[in-house]
């Protein structure tokens, strides 16, 4: 039993379904299969949609300023009809606390560049416009159980303020938007069918085969498979020229009642990058906060080896760890006794950008390493790679000319070289989710 189409995309998260929807807008007949029972249900469940630009590159910081319109017309990004039910981004601005290995002045040199409007505050503007915050520095972070820890500090921090940025409301519900946007232009997803092989001709992909049997015979192949991504790259036995790697990680986001002042229903706080003390705050429903971590020294990483055996339940002693330092932070804060949140796993690239190329199969395609930074550039990230799969089918050689996306609402020019799977390390990144 054998299903033709043009492309397969594996992996139905907000990164395949913005893939999908733009593909299938560009005219090519999609098919995307995912092992999960529904839309988003990987990494994607797990993301906290924050919506930020501060990024180490000029690359970074325009993809992103670039996404923040798609998100701002999110109806008529879509094609979406005034009835349909959608995702909105909430504008309450970033708060990003001043830390070394975040420069200050290169942000906001690439902000006046784009065009982005920033606010540069110190610590006496910090502490007025965001109530209950102490300004205070206590870098670099530390472990709750050392005794520094506790240390007075001796001197306060100001911060880059971003008004346009903040967090996608419903991330699942984003994902079912580029999905149904997908489905108009003749997508067709499918779930509960796990990708065990990858079909060749020559030198070319030429579809793949799933558990059952069934073959899905496609001249393109793209993985969008999140978690599972350097698995599926096993499978097609492609990855020998990759310079940059990808590896899942387990990732834990907790939710707690929003200290006193921070947020209202009717004045949601703003999202607070707080590298300092190693965490991130944003505002959530029922006046709740969403903490995480912004993987500092100080608190290990949680390498996995296969995503389906992570836990997939918070633990005490991450939760202590990033609402104790959270806490710090906002002394408002309380540190309740049971832990509430959840956990998922992210698809990590070795220097924490994506990789967005083509690979050494001719046809097979990768849109992988994006978990925990990507999510507000999935509309963006849908774009590049449509982009880039046409031209190259078309004959255009990547590697050695890397294309430029012409961003459409910022008029920019981004180099795609790069996302390339051979990139050389970017030596500014802060080797943190926050690139």
């Amino acid at each position: 039993m054998a299903l033709s189409t043009d492309v397969v995309v594996v992996g139905a998260g907000v990164i395949g379904s913005a893939v999908a929807f733009e593909l299938g807008r560009a005219g090519w007949k999609v098919v995307v299969v995912d092992k999960g029972a529904g839309f988003g249900q990987g990494s994607t469940s797990s993301s906290s949609a924050v919506m930020r630009f501060n990024y180490s590159t000029s690359e970074g910081v325009a993809i992103a300023w670039e996404s923040f319109h798609c998100w701002t017309n999110w109806a008529a990004h879509l094609g979406a009809d005034d009835a349909e039910n959608l995702a909105e981004l909430r504008q309450t601005g970033v708060v990003m606390l001043d830390v070394p290995i975040a420069p200050k002045d290169r942000a906001t040199t690439l902000f006046a560049e784009l065009g982005i409007p920033f606010e540069d505050w110190d610590s006496e503007e910090l502490g007025r416009r965001v109530p209950g915050i102490d300004p205070a520095k206590h870098w670099p972070p530390k472990k709750i159980d050392d005794p520094r820890f506790w240390d007075a500090p001796t001197e306060t921090l100001g911060a880059l303020f971003t008004p346009n940025g903040g967090f996608v409301d419903d991330p699942m519900l984003a994902t079912q938007n580029l999905a149904d946007a997908a489905a108009r232009h003749g997508a067709r997803f499918v779930f509960k069918r796990e990708v065990v092989g990858v079909l060749r001709a020559g030198r070319r992909v030429a579809g793949v085969v799933l558990a059952d049997g069934e073959r899905i015979n496609a001249s393109v192949v793209v993985n969008c498979a999140g978690p599972w991504s350097a698995r599926f790259n096993a499978l097609a036995g492609v990855g020998n020229d990759f310079t940059i790697t990808v590896r899942p990680m387990r990732q834990e986001v907790h939710q707690v009642h929003a200290p006193e002042g921070y947020s209202t229903e009717d004045r949601p706080g703003p999202v607070i990058a707080d590298l300092d003390l190693g965490t991130y705050m944003r505002p959530a429903a029922g006046n709740s906060m969403l903490i995480g971590g912004t993987e500092p020294e100080c608190e290990p990483f949680e390498w996995i080896d296969d995503p389906d055996t992570s836990n997939p339940h918070r633990t005490t002693g991450r939760f202590e760890s990033q609402v104790t330092r959270a806490a710090r932070r906002f002394p408002n804060l309380r540190v309740p006794s049971q832990a509430r949140g959840i956990a998922g796993v992210y698809d990590v690239a070795s220097d924490w950008t994506p990789i967005y190329d083509r690979t050494e199969l001719d046809g097979f395609y990768v849109a992988i390493g994006t978990s925990g930074n990507q999510f507000k550039n999935a509309p963006v990230a849908g774009q590049l790679m449509a982009d880039l799969i046409g031209r190259v089918e078309n004959g255009h050689d990547h590697d050695n000319r890397p294309l430029h996306f012409e961003t459409r609402y910022t008029n920019g020019s981004v180099d795609l070289g790069f996302y390339s799977r051979k990139r050389e390390t970017n030596p500014n990144s802060s080797g943190t989710v926050m690139g």
